[in-house]
């Protein structure tokens, strides 16, 4: 279930613990590659991010630019439509790709797979922020030609992008025409069979509304026909050269190119700059769009690439101060992925203000840009403890869909709000609601992220003015979903929803559904009471706000009090839901190995029918919410779905992860962590050309802090009860907590906590506290290991 798809051989693609980097061209392995060198070599900001296509645009798998939130409404079509059903979609757009710099020697065109090449080099490079590559060839006629480029997406500024191209004639004249491009192409069609790709769209997409062009700039601006969105984007060059240039600019509704000639003598060099930029609104005319793009590169030349370069490399130095995760191991892989994982995080995060993390960032179109709960359990937790302030506008891009949650819920006839399952604009996206729709946890992660941002980040203030308006609406929706259940004896129970396992949809009384929904009633009330007793301004808006009733706080809590958990006491396990149980087993033995993942080539009947699950469900509902479940509860429940689980998720391995280190399974443990940490780097789901799994790798820092490390952090108590496993000798990462950074650092034997910056805190170390100061910054325990590892709970 869990197995490796292609991993690249070591001479090519060498472990580099700061870097991806390709040391050779094959061109065999290139063609087999080209969609994952796409992914792998992507650049984003959060607002702005290319995929990593060549320079020279060829060969190419699915180009692609893409801008955070700028989508396109699609119809939604339905064999049969029901009530509630949506009628429309969102889907991100591919946008006019300007990364493009076409080559040609002697009237010769220079692609790499046809290319004699003698050297070739391309870098991802973590903390240059670049992408950059050299290569050296020959032509035909004996004439040698090295080529340096680099690409980057600045960080600084989130508008822009720049290109950087140096062509050398090493040993012989040589005539050459180079042409940058600016070019709108629809995107290439997608294999529809797999439904977890974007849709295409038929026609035109992106409608022309100006061009403006002057000398080697150019401007191009569109409108999309339904969302209403305005395009604006533009490239502009600076460029040297030691010979004489004939330049030729033309520019037309869809394609800007600026060609340049010249004949360089041997050793001559043509350096060219260029520069990108791109702006979106939805309430700006073309003009104006056109003229955001235009102070966006005038800013970049008068700056100069040397200047961004230099600020890109130092954006990169401050996340690495404050996100970085070290393993001393043996395997210098571990180190190289768990870095990629990272910086694919930063590439998602940084400059993503007011939008949200779709689920493949912005390298891919798969589940078209759309934003999951993945974002909430996955990757919020990393930004809480590493930038706060982009934990905090997250969770304000929730608070801001809450009048389109408020509608949901009223379609659907409940009270209260529903976040949607997949949206980009706030409205649900998402045409499956049997494993849509129904998967109403979404607001319970979301009241769960809220509470974990406030208690570790100290911000009582976003709680105030947001956090607390979406608790209310929340807290609504689950005490009018559920209902006192006579046959259970009184208990509230929760029916016809779908858990974290999309492949058991449309149950009652989904444990991890319950469970998650009684901590948001009772947090929702717990806030509600603390406004007013506290903060009374606060208070009079929220009631004025959301029509609060002063009752409706003790029937979440009476909710809460009486919510009903299944528990099996002949197996002293939790059942996933009321019926998991009577399921027959999925027949493992008797599914070939390419039949995964299983809803590629099974009804969802079949699925639905069988204990087989797609993702940790109640195993994650025993990593959020650790503290409500005793030791020997955790061990039994973990042996009985472990065995039923394919991982046919990205999202799972890393739950399973954590949950197996804390009941002492830890070579378990560290066989689920290498699958995370390698789920793109190694190809483990086959998928990556389609964009990197976002999500899987906020899991992959879940696991390393969470799991190894031990941290819990329940009311925003920090506990670590760590334990490294035997291959790693030492672990460290730093985090922020209510303002206040320390580093954890962690080998077998102990354990140092070191105050970096702030006055004070106490964190715990197994049970016992720890105070970190001014006068004592650092303090160093011991660290015990637990006896009776790996036998704490078998299958």
């Amino acid at each position: 279930m869990l197995r490796p798809r292609l991993i690249p051989p070591t001479d090519m693609f060498p472990p580099n613990p700061w870097a991806v980097e390709a040391v050779r061209y094959d061109g065999r392995m290139a063609r087999e590659l080209t969609g994952q060198a796409e992914t792998m070599f992507a650049l984003s900001n959060g607002y702005l991010g290319m995929r990593g296509v060549t320079d020279e645009g060829m060969p190419v798998r699915e180009p692609g630019t893409y801008l955070n939130g700028f989508y396109e409404y699609r119809p939604i079509v339905y064999g049969e439509r029901a009530y509630g059903f949506p009628t429309v979609g969102q889907s991100i757009l591919n946008c006019p790709d300007g990364t493009v710099l076409k080559l040609s020697v002697d009237d010769e065109p220079f692609t790499l797979p046809e290319a004699e090449i003698l050297s070739y080099r391309r870098i991802l490079d973590f903390r240059a922020g670049t992408l950059s590559r050299d290569v050296s060839w020959v032509t035909p006629a004996g004439k040698r030609l090295n080529l340096r480029t680099l690409r980057l997406v600045s960080f600084a500024h989130r508008h822009l992008a720049a290109i950087t191209y140096e062509l050398t004639a090493e040993n012989a004249e040589v005539a050459v025409v180079i042409a940058s491009e600016l070019r709108n192409d629809q995107p290439l069609a997608t294999d529809t069979s797999d439904p977890r790709l974007a849709e295409g769209f038929v026609g035109r997409v992106l409608h022309p509304t100006g061009t403006q062009s002057e000398a080697l700039r150019s401007i191009l601006s569109y409108r999309t026909g339904s969302s209403g969105l305005v395009l604006g984007c533009g490239m502009d060059h600076v460029v040297t050269a030691d010979c004489p240039l004939a330049v030729r600019a033309a520019c037309d509704d869809d394609l800007a190119t600026v060609v340049l000639r010249g004949v360089l003598a041997p050793g001559g060099v043509i350096r060219i700059q260029k520069y990108l930029s791109y702006h979106y609104s939805g309430s700006v005319a073309p003009e104006q769009i056109r003229s955001q793009v235009a102070w966006t590169l005038d800013h970049a030349v008068e700056s100069g690439i040397s200047s961004i370069v230099a600020r890109q490399r130092r954006d990169m130095d401050r996340f690495w101060e404050r996100a970085d995760v070290t393993v001393e191991s043996a395997s210098p892989r571990i180190q190289q992925a768990i870095r990629w994982n990272l910086f694919q995080l930063m590439q998602a995060s940084e400059r993503a203000e007011g939008h949200g993390i779709a689920a493949r960032g912005l390298t891919g179109r798969t589940y078209e840009g759309h934003y999951f709960w993945d974002t909430e359990v996955y990757v919020l937790p990393f930004l809480i403890y590493t930038n706060p302030p982009m934990a905090r506008s997250l969770l304000k891009v929730r608070y801001d869909m809450l009048d389109c949650a408020r509608d949901r819920a009223r379609e659907l006839g409940q009270r209260g709000a529903t976040f949607p399952w997949r949206t980009i604009n706030g409205r649900e996206a998402s045409a499956y609601y049997a494993a849509g729709t129904a998967q109403y946890h979404i607001n319970a992660d979301i009241a769960y992220a809220l509470r974990k941002y406030v208690e570790v980040s100290g911000d009582v203030d976003f709680l105030r003015r947001y956090g607390a308006e979406i608790l209310v609406e929340t807290a609504r929706l689950w005490c009018d979903l559920g209902f006192f259940s006579e046959r259970m004896g009184g208990r509230f129970c929760i029916h016809g929803v779908t858990g974290p396992d999309e492949y058991t949809a449309l149950v009652n009384n989904n444990c991890f559904t319950n469970l998650m929904a009684r901590e948001n009633m009772r947090y929702a009330a717990q806030t509600v009471r603390m406004l007013e007793r506290d903060h009374p301004a606060s208070f009079d808006a929220l009631v004025r706000r959301t029509g609060l009733d002063p009752d409706e706080p003790d029937a979440w809590d009476q909710a809460a009090e009486r919510m009903y958990l299944p528990y099996d006491e002949a197996l002293k396990v939790h059942p996933q839901d009321d019926t998991f149980l009577e399921l027959e087993r999925w027949d493992f033995a008797g599914t070939p190995e390419d039949h995964y993942p299983l809803l590629l080539h099974y009804h969802p009947l079949n699925l639905y029918r069988a204990q087989v699950i797609k993702q940790a469900d109640m195993v994650m509902a025993m990593f959020l919410l650790s503290e409500q479940f005793t030791p020997e509860a955790k061990q039994r429940n973990f042996a009985y779905y472990d065995p039923l689980t394919t991982h046919d998720s990205s999202l799972s391995v890393c739950i399973q992860s954590i949950v197996a280190n804390e009941i002492g399974l830890r070579e378990k443990a560290f066989h689920y962590f290498n699958f995370a940490v390698a789920m793109d780097i190694s190809d483990i789901g086959g998928n990556m050309m389609h964009g990197a799994h976002i999500a899987a790798m906020g899991g992959t820092w879940l696991a390393l802090v969470y799991g190894f490390a031990g941290m819990r952090d329940t009311g925003g108590r920090i506990t670590f009860n760590p334990c490294l496993p035997d291959a790693w000798t030492r672990l460290s990462f730093t985090l922020t907590v209510r303002g206040q950074t320390i580093r954890v650092a962690l080998s077998h034997a102990s354990a140092t906590y070191t105050l970096l910056a702030g006055d004070g805190l106490t964190l715990w170390h197994s049970e016992e506290g720890v105070r970190l100061s001014g006068a004592e910054p650092s303090v160093t325990k011991a660290i015990r290991r637990p006896a009776g590892d790996d036998h704490a709970a078998q299958p």
